[in-house]
């Protein structure tokens, strides 16, 4: 079953706590720290684009990659309506191709912990050396093996909003350090309701993300060819520790 695909259509309306507009600014505080204050910026995994348009409303030049055409098609109508230049591909992040290098590419909203293997991590890494402009930077986030474990795996959330609800039932294989997480949403039917009738939608997708220490992430790195900089906790900016859930990664490109 595919991911993004039903659930594309109101992922924005269900994640409006999202924070984007912090992540936008820890995201240019950083990049401003190596010199990349504007210019070409690639983002991984995008999604809906509502970080690719805050970063391109910034000054960046911003293309956005995702393997969800629902998605893109939702980031399509942001990009209409904002008017930014955004060039969006709909392409894997295993697999992806530009026309040139970039100064920097960003990956944020556990968008990494979609790749499951090893080999995942160190074949999109090598990609991302390989498009970065000299000394260029990746900076990008994920969730925690700890995370999974013992903050999300094997519960239950659930959600009842006027026009959609949903039910994301988490389950944890410490094996594989994988999570499953099998979403059920409702979506009220719109042409329905104006004719007065309650009815719903219901669509099923189904969503594995694997959990990863920092020590992988350096190996995954340093595999690739990039050089690891430095790591920190997303939610506090400080240090990370045995407790983090999400940590930030800064990697560069080393002259290839």
């Amino acid at each position: 079953m595919e991911a993004y695909t039903g659930f594309a259509g109101v992922y924005d309306q269900l994640m409006d706590d999202t924070p984007y507009e912090q992540w936008c600014a820890n995201i240019v505080e950083e990049l401003e720290k190596y010199g990349v204050k504007d210019g070409l910026v690639l983002e991984l995994g995008c999604g809906t684009g509502s970080l690719t348009e805050l970063l391109a409303a910034r000054g960046f030049d911003m293309i956005g990659v995702d393997c969800s055409d629902e998605m893109l098609n939702v980031a399509c109508e942001k990009r209409e309506k904002s008017g930014h230049d955004i060039l969006y591909l709909n392409q894997d992040m295993r697999s992806f191709e530009l026309y040139g290098t970039v100064r920097a590419v960003v990956s944020v909203c556990d968008s990494l912990n979609y790749l499951l293997e090893d080999e995942d991590l160190i074949t999109c890494f090598g990609l991302v050396n390989n498009y970065l402009d000299p000394k260029g930077i990746f900076l990008f986030d994920f969730n925690t093996r700890y995370k999974y474990g013992t903050v999300i795996g094997d519960s239950v959330i659930a959600e009842n909003r006027e026009d959609c609800s949903f039910i994301w039932e988490n389950e944890y294989d410490s094996e594989s350090d994988i999570n499953e997480y099998d979403l059920t949403v409702f979506v009220r039917n719109q042409e329905a309701a104006l004719s007065g009738q309650e009815l719903f939608n219901r669509f099923e997708e189904v969503h594995l993300q694997r959990g990863y220490t920092l020590e992988e992430m350096r190996r995954f790195i340093e595999c690739s060819g990039l050089v690891f900089v430095r790591a920190f906790d997303a939610d506090t900016l400080g240090e990370v520790t045995e407790t983090s859930e999400r940590i930030y990664c800064v990697a560069q490109e080393n002259m290839k």
